[in-house]
């Protein structure tokens, strides 16, 4: 099953001691399942076959990290800016959290040595990075619980490595972007909402970006709005590798 993939084993090899280390010295807390964040940081290029049914890689994990970060960084900004209205929420935590900002970041920390790849570049691609960091977000959850997750990102990453002056200084809307690169290339664009979950104040909006009918990529958020902001900030670094 791919749950024993995320159980404690006896493994006490040289090579997940560095990974505990490392791990330690970056964000100041120990890891307890490291396995989580060896599946964590592994490419879906270097996905492990299990069974010849399923191949494991950290794409489950980023997808659960991606909610975590998103709502961990709404409930800071909510708190941090209270006179400031949703709009001004919306855009600094798409400014947070967008694709580039978190390669940015990942780069920062130094996770590329950690990252798993059998990609055949000069070098890893900048995404995996993003992608990567929220996956670590995610293995964090998993094992260390919310509250833990919360102060980890909030004492020992945004803290240390956000300028928050910086970005309300910064433009950025990447939808905006997005809708111009469309009417330049002549390319169909759509937002979709694909799913709803939850009840109340509590409920997220998976949103789908779609060029010429063909999905790009998805985003969830407590917001359709939020949602697609997200989306857009991926899609914007999908067709824009280098920006």
């Amino acid at each position: 099953m791919e749950l024993s993939l995320f159980r404690p084993s006896s493994s006490n090899s040289a090579k997940d001691k560095s990974l505990t280390l490392s791990l330690k010295n970056i964000f100041g807390f120990t890891p307890g399942n490291i396995h989580l964040y060896k599946l964590a940081f592994r490419h879906r290029s270097a996905a492990l076959d299990l069974n010849n049914t399923a191949k494991i890689s950290n794409e489950r994990l980023e997808y659960l990290g991606d909610a975590i970060l998103s709502a961990i960084v709404a409930d800071f900004l909510f708190k941090m800016f209270p006179l400031k209205d949703e709009g001004f929420l919306t855009e600094m935590r798409s400014k947070m959290v967008s694709r580039a900002q978190l390669n940015k970041l990942s780069q920062k920390l130094g996770l590329e040595q950690f990252i798993e790849t059998h990609q055949e570049t000069n070098g890893l691609n900048k995404s995996m990075m993003g992608d990567a960091f929220e996956a670590f977000i995610g293995a964090v959850y998993l094992d260390k619980g919310y509250v833990n997750t919360r102060k980890i990102l909030l004492n020992n990453i945004i803290a240390n490595h956000y300028d928050l002056e910086e970005l309300q200084r910064t433009e950025l809307n990447y939808k905006s972007r997005l809708l111009e690169w469309s009417q330049k290339e002549k390319k169909n664009l759509e937002f979709k909402v694909i799913s709803e979950e939850g009840a109340s104040q509590k409920k997220q909006y998976q949103v789908e970006v779609l060029v010429e009918g063909e999905s790009l990529c998805t985003a969830v958020d407590f917001s359709i709005k939020g949602a697609e902001q997200l989306a857009a900030g991926k899609a914007f670094e999908i067709i824009n590798p280098a920006t």
